[in-house]
């Protein structure tokens, strides 16, 4: 079924046109851009002067105002209302994720300041993983969506809980993150904990705020934040992920958690009002809008101007991201029902899939377009991911092998123990590595993740390899040599006195007693 205004072979055609001989499912990692964003800014560029925004020339001032009308258009691409939400332009979704992080660590900077408490999901990239780092007031792994929903409702062990601590062992201020969709395995996660948690009568979460990771849901699904009161306080993204291009990033600011991120001790170019250097150490922010304060030095002011392009063709390509939701949904049950069906000439499943229980293919509310698997052969051994990638590779078939940033889903998919996986890495395993299984376990996985352009080809091509590459089949029956065949076949190249001792041997083996056998 065809869900965008032309049908996407024809859209590839004109507007992917390096994509023929390639088989591209790595869309988690980044999208790919469309010909034509290129060309739209390309000629953007050669036909206006842009100058650094912190200046009053023409020049200037016309990046200042595509900037700002860039701004509202993300946020409205986003169903965020500028009323309720502020966009700070970052590098990527980890320098949001690292900003909200930095500035937490700096609210609670000071004499009898006990710094943040950190809650996060077990299914966290790693860039979510390493705020607890700078968490000083203690943080905690929530290991399962269960675990976070008791949390939520107060509940531990099925009980109310009573004391502070279990909720928020700072007492005061604390951030909670999660993915809204995994890098893994494409599984989507509940959308409606920030409203739970702001809704809780549980007052140690009272100061708790949600930090949501939105980089790979974004991707293929719409991010709708137009109910301010049930959205996530910080929302983090990668505008790579959706158009291709720019490679630029974002934080979405619920303006009423806003006041947490200003008593960041840092400042940069262009966020303050006033420095004085001599005499006193003093200085005064600019106070105009929250993203003044924390766009530190000059924006990449040429990216954002791209994603004026971007939104266009994005636009005019796909129509809207509810499209290529359905889209990549249908692309994704067709090739999990594809992968699934394979059986080796045994009956053994040639793929081992990390699906979570409360996915289903098919489901956009709680799965994506990502599969992540691992092979096994007849006798239920396994394929290393290294030798899956090469040879997708020579097929020329773009795919993603390992542990994808995803520590703790990683270790839970494959059952690795921290003990198991401190071993690994005495034993040489290192990220991007070959060592592919250690002591009968995976140490990755495979994941393919489809997008936009994909097509029902791709779903073809890569089950299709699959099956022509890893299925074994029956091995043909050897014919033996039978008495028929003695006297026939070997008449002439045997004597006679030869052929007679073969008959008897033949005659003797046959009447051999069964339990001589």
């Amino acid at each position: 079924m065809e869900y965008y205004p032309q049908s996407v072979n024809e859209i590839r055609s004109r507007e992917y046109p390096l994509l023929n001989g390639i088989t591209y499912l790595d869309h988690a990692g980044t999208t790919l851009y469309p010909r034509s964003l290129i060309y739209d800014f390309s000629k953007d560029l050669v036909s206006s002067v842009f100058g650094n925004p912190h200046s009053a020339s023409p020049s200037s001032e016309l990046s200042t105002e595509r900037i700002e009308r860039v701004r509202l258009r993300v946020l409205q691409f986003f169903k965020a209302n500028p009323e309720d939400f502020d966009i700070v332009f970052v590098a990527n979704a980890t320098a949001a994720i690292r900003l909200v992080a930095s500035a937490f660590q700096d609210y609670g900077y000071g004499p009898n300041q006990s710094g943040f408490w950190y809650g996060y999901h077990n299914d966290a990239h790693t860039s979510l993983v390493g705020v607890r780092r700078l968490a000083s007031a203690d943080s905690r792994c929530f290991e399962s969506d269960t675990e976070v929903e008791d949390w939520l409702a107060g509940r531990k062990d099925k009980e109310l809980i009573t004391d502070q601590s279990e909720s928020n062992p700072s007492g005061k201020y604390g951030l909670f993150a999660y993915p809204a969709q995994s890098n893994l395995n494409g599984r989507r996660l509940p959308l409606d904990w920030p409203n739970q948690l702001r809704k809780s009568l549980n007052p140690a979460l009272k100061s708790i705020y949600t930090l949501l990771d939105a980089a790979a849901y974004v991707c293929t699904a719409q991010l709708d934040l137009s109910d301010a009161q049930s959205a996530p306080d910080f929302t983090a993204l990668s505008f790579y992920k959706i158009f291709g291009f720019p490679d630029i990033g974002a934080l979405i600011v619920r303006k009423a958690a806003g006041h947490m991120l200003q008593r960041r001790r840092y400042f940069g170019g262009g966020t303050v009002a006033m420095v004085i250097n001599q005499h006193d150490q003093w200085r005064a922010m600019k106070d105009h809008n929250l993203h003044e304060q924390l766009e530190d030095g000059t924006l990449p002011f040429h990216s954002i101007i791209a994603l004026d392009s971007a939104l266009n063709n994005h636009e005019r390509l796909y129509d809207s991201m509810n499209n290529i939701s359905r889209h990549t949904k249908d692309l994704s049950l067709a090739l999990y029902n594809s992968l699934s069906s394979l059986r080796h000439c045994n009956g053994q499943a040639v793929c081992e899939f990390y699906k979570s229980s409360r996915s289903k293919y098919g489901d956009s509310a709680t799965q994506g377009p990502t599969i992540a698997f691992n092979i096994r052969t007849s006798q239920g051994g396994w394929i290393g991911k290294s030798q899956v990638e090469k040879m997708a590779i020579a097929r020329g078939i773009h795919l993603r092998t390992g542990g994808v940033c995803n520590p703790g889903g990683i270790a839970s998919s494959l059952n690795l123990t921290a003990a198991e996986l401190r071993r690994n890495y005495t034993e040489g395993m290192r990220c991007g590595d070959d060592l592919d299984v250690l002591y009968g376990k995976p140490t990755g996985v495979v994941r393919v993740s489809l997008g936009a352009m994909s097509s029902w080809k791709d779903v073809k091509v890569f089950s299709d390899f699959v099956k022509e590459t890893f299925v074994e089949k029956p091995r043909p029956l050897v014919a033996t040599p039978t008495l028929v065949t003695l006297r026939e076949g070997s008449r002439r190249r045997f004597p006679p006195a030869a052929l007679k001792k073969l008959r008897a041997l033949f005659t003797a083996r046959m009447l051999r007693p069964l339990k001589d056998v």
